[in-house]
C-alpha cells in the first residue's frame, strides 16, 4: 500500500494579498495559491476592515485549488503578526489565523504560528541566488508596509530579530505606490512604474535627493519632490519612475554603507515586494559588491519577493521539528 506523502500548509493574508502554499517535509512547494485584494481605480490602499472581509471571501476560493489528494496533512502554519516584536498586530492577519486553527482543529493537527516578517525571510533564504550567511546576517524587508533594516540570527524554528534603522514615515512602497497612482497607474503600481522605467533608453539626469541620517530615512520629502515635478511638468512619465527606483537604490545605500560602518554584518538579504525590482537589485548588487565595500547582497527569486505563504509554511516545518 502506497504511504500518503506528508505535507504542511502555510497561510498568510496581509494587507493587499491572500496566500496559500501547500510544502512537503522537505520543504519543497507544491501548490502556491496566491490572489491580490480588490483596491478601487484612484485609490491608494484599503481599511482593515475592507481587507479582512475580503480575506474571509478569498480564504476559501483558494483553498479549494489545493490539491490534498494522496496527501496527509501534518500541521497548518499562518502569519499572525506583521512582525515578531512586543506589539506587533494588525486585524488582517486573524483572518488567515481563525481559517487556520480551524483547519487543524479539524484535522487533528498542529497550528503553528508564526509572523509575516519571518516568513518572508524564509522565503527569501529558500529562494534567493544565494544564500546570506549561516548564523547572522542583516535583511532589509522593503514592501508597501515595511521598510526596516534587521539584524537577524538564525535560531530553532525562526529567527531572533533586531530592528536596526528603516523609515521615520513613508516606506519605500508606498511611495512608489503614491506617485505611481498620481500618474494614473493601478493600484499596486510597482510593476507599471518598473515598466516605464525600463522603457527609457537612457538615464536623463532627473533626480530627487534622498533623506538618510544613520540607520534611518524619510520617503515624504522624496515624494513630495516627485509629486511637485509630475504636477509641474516637463518630465515624462519614465523619468519620473527612474527617479523613484534612483531615490529608493540611493537610500538603502547609505543605509547600508553605515550598516557596515557600524560592524554589522555584510552579508545582506533583500525581502519584499519592492525588492522584485530588477533594476534596484542590479543597481544595489553594483554599489555594494563591486565597488569596494565587501557585501554580498541576496535577493529572493523575484516570484517570492512579494507576499506569499510558502516562508510561513516552511517556518511551520521548522517549528514541527522542534515540538
Amino acid at each position: 500500500m502506497k504511504r500518503s506523502k506528508k505535507v504542511l500548509l502555510g497561510i498568510d493574508t496581509s494587507n493587499y494579498r491572500t496566500s496559500l502554499s501547500l510544502v512537503d517535509e522537505e520543504g519543497a512547494l507544491l501548490s502556491d495559491e496566491r490572489a491580490w485584494l480588490d483596491v478601487e481605480a484612484g485609490e491608494r490602499g484599503l481599511q482593515q476592515s475592507t481587507a479582512f472581509f475580503q480575506h474571509v471571501n478569498r480564504l476559501p476560493e483558494l483553498f479549494a485549488r489545493i490539491p490534498l489528494d494522496g496527501v496527509r496533512v501534518v500541521g497548518v502554519a499562518a502569519s499572525q503578526a506583521p512582525r515578531p516584536a512586543e506589539g506587533s498586530y494588525m486585524p488582517v492577519f486573524r483572518a488567515g489565523v481563525s481559517w487556520g486553527q480551524s483547519l487543524a482543529h479539524a484535522w487533528g493537527v498542529p497550528f503553528f504560528g508564526t509572523t509575516h516578517q519571518e516568513g518572508h525571510i524564509e522565503a527569501g533564504i529558500a529562494t534567493a541566488d544565494r544564500k546570506p550567511a549561516p548564523e547572522r546576517f542583516m535583511a532589509i524587508h522593503l514592501s508597501g508596509g515595511t521598510t526596516e533594516l534587521l539584524d537577524v540570527r538564525r535560531q530553532p524554528g525562526g529567527y531572533d530579530i533586531l530592528k536596526l534603522g528603516g523609515t521615520r514615515d513613508l516606506n519605500a512602497g508606498q511611495m512608489v505606490d503614491r506617485i505611481g497612482v498620481a500618474m494614473g497607474f493601478s493600484f499596486p503600481a510597482g510593476p507599471e512604474l518598473e515598466a516605464v522605467a525600463a522603457e527609457m533608453e537612457e538615464d536623463t539626469g532627473f533626480t530627487v535627493p534622498s533623506s538618510v541620517s544613520g540607520l534611518e530615512c524619510s520617503f515624504s520629502g522624496p515624494l513630495s519632490a516627485l509629486e511637485r515635478a509630475w504636477q509641474k511638468g516637463g518630465v515624462s512619465r519614465g523619468e519620473i519612475a527612474q527617479a523613484t527606483f534612483s531615490c529608493i537604490a540611493n537610500t538603502l545605500e547609505k543605509m547600508v554603507l553605515n550598516a557596515f560602518e557600524s560592524g554589522f554584518p555584510k552579508s545582506l538579504l533583500i525581502v519584499g515586494g519592492v525588492a522584485a525590482n530588477r533594476w534596484l537589485a542590479a543597481r544595489l548588487k553594483y554599489r555594494l559588491e563591486h565597488r569596494a565595500v565587501g557585501g554580498s547582497l541576496s535577493f529572493a527569486d523575484p516570484r517570492f519577493s512579494g507576499d506569499n505563504a510558502f516562508g510561513v509554511a516552511c517556518l511551520g516545518l521548522k517549528m514541527r521539528m522542534f515540538t
